[in-house]
């Protein structure tokens, strides 16, 4: 037993000395780091090699088809001005006043199809404006749209990172868009809205001299029920496949219709829909060439890969804790601990993302730990959905100098390093305690 404790825990120390010491990108690293454990757990060098394929193919098999068609999806509509319709809508009909709602609302709902760090960017501008229009500090409304982005980001599919976790996990995305829009509205709230009206009377900051370029006119922007509809559509057919599946809705339902909406409801028919509707609605339909919608889709593909390829690594670094049962030493040690697997996936989550600073490798790595502890229990859909949202609490927690969005920020808002120490740092620290609290009320009452 203690030996292969022995073997996970250097397999980690090794994943981490090489991504912060030796700077290996974080893929090789995670492969690098599994065939060490597999080793020093006396595998076969041959068996290695048999689990690096079955971990990395198994993995992908689904999350590459979703990450691809969500980031085909949100490039179209970051390219046509979709993000910047929902917070001009927002702001027209909450105003000034409620101007923070309106971005913390904003966020939330751009980085569903927009990764995090471009979203931020193309509204940018939008908080420089509300900033000079008030005279208040640049942080009230910016806390807020960085923690309506970041709850986002982390916590609901088809974002990147659940739909890593829920696949190393074993769940379907449907229950972790419910739990994660669940828990991630108090969150908003607190880290979001509370938090930057706290912040942004301590620390005065005016929107930088040296400006963005100007967004796309409003006038050519989409119109809000069309991007509402495109970006709410996947999510509801999800949704409705797996209450279907659950048995909560359809009971009586005719088994050639009920075996209709399911299959519209996969997230493979469910994003490839929404992105035929992207492509014509907001491509051929408002003047843009066929080929100019090709160059956009191509594009998306270059973020997307990496994050495939370390969602596959991440299903390696599982498997071979689960070939060699060192995934079951460490859930008999915990349970002899007393150390609940929650709290376990929070701390372990947190701790990686600590110290190497991405919440991608932070989320990975921990569902690689979590999911081999799970082969003996009974937890329901739902349990686990909230088991995801807890690890990507822990992935969220205290961005710093290791993490490329610490310096996005302060760059973007003109803030030095201890400023941004005080807020972004610890709006996303409040974010991930807050977050786990939820994932952790529900995991309990479901």
């Amino acid at each position: 037993m203690s030996s292969l404790l022995l073997a996970v825990g250097l397999g980690i120390g090794l994943l981490l000395l090489l991504i912060l010491y030796f700077r290996v990108q974080a893929f090789l690293s995670l492969l690098i780091a599994s065939i060490v454990v597999g080793l020093l757990a006396g595998m076969n060098p041959a068996d290695i090699t048999d689990t690096v394929q079955k971990g990395m193919g198994g993995t992908l098999g689904f999350v590459a088809t979703v990450v691809g068609l969500g980031a085909m999806f949100g490039a179209i509509l970051e390219h046509t001005g979709g993000a910047n319709t929902i917070a001009n809508y927002l702001l027209r009909r909450m105003g000034e006043k409620r101007a923070p709602l309106a971005m913390t609302l904003t966020g939330f709902l751009v980085a569903i199809p927009v990764f995090f760090d471009v979203a931020f960017i193309i509204l940018v501008p939008m908080i420089y404006a509300l900033q000079r229009r008030t005279g208040k500090s640049l942080l009230l409304f910016a806390i807020p749209l960085l923690a309506g982005l970041a709850i986002t980001h982390a916590f609901v599919p088809p974002t990147p990172g659940p739909v890593a976790v829920a696949d190393i996990i074993g769940v379907d995305l449907g229950s972790v868009i419910l739990i994660g829009f669940i828990v991630g509205i108090p969150t908003a709230l607190v880290s979001g809205l509370w938090f930057g009206k706290y912040i942004s009377q301590r620390i005065m900051v005016e929107a930088p001299v040296a400006e963005t370029s100007d967004p796309m006119p409003k006038e050519q922007h989409p119109p809000i029920g069309l991007i509402g509809f495109l970006i709410g559509l996947p999510i509801f057919l999800i949704l409705l496949s797996t209450l279907i599946d659950s048995g909560i809705v359809g009971r009586n339902m005719a088994p050639s219709l009920k075996a209709g909406l399911e299959l519209i409801g996969h997230p493979f028919s469910a994003l490839i829909i929404a992105n035929l509707l992207a492509w014509y609605l907001l491509g051929i339909r408002r003047g843009l060439k066929k080929e100019q919608l090709f160059e956009i889709s191509t594009k998306s593909m270059a973020p997307a890969g990496t994050i495939i390829l370390l969602t596959g690594a991440g299903g390696v670094f599982k498997q071979v804790l689960v070939d060699t049962g060192a995934g079951e030493m460490l859930a008999t040690t915990m349970s002899d601990w007393g150390i609940p697997i929650l709290v376990f996936a929070f701390l372990a989550a947190s701790l990686i993302r600590v110290i190497q600073g991405s919440a991608t490798v932070a989320m990975i790595t921990a569902a690689g730990l979590v999911a081999p502890l799970l082969a003996n229990t009974s937890f329901n859909n739902w349990e686990l959905a909230a088991l995801v949202i807890a690890i990507a609490s822990g992935a969220s927690i205290f961005s710093h100098v290791n993490d490329s969005g610490f310096w996005l920020v302060g760059q973007y808002l003109g803030i030095s390093e201890k400023q941004t120490f005080r807020s972004f740092s610890m709006m996303t620290t409040l974010l991930a305690i807050t977050g786990f609290i939820g994932a952790s009320l529900l995991f309990w009452l479901l």
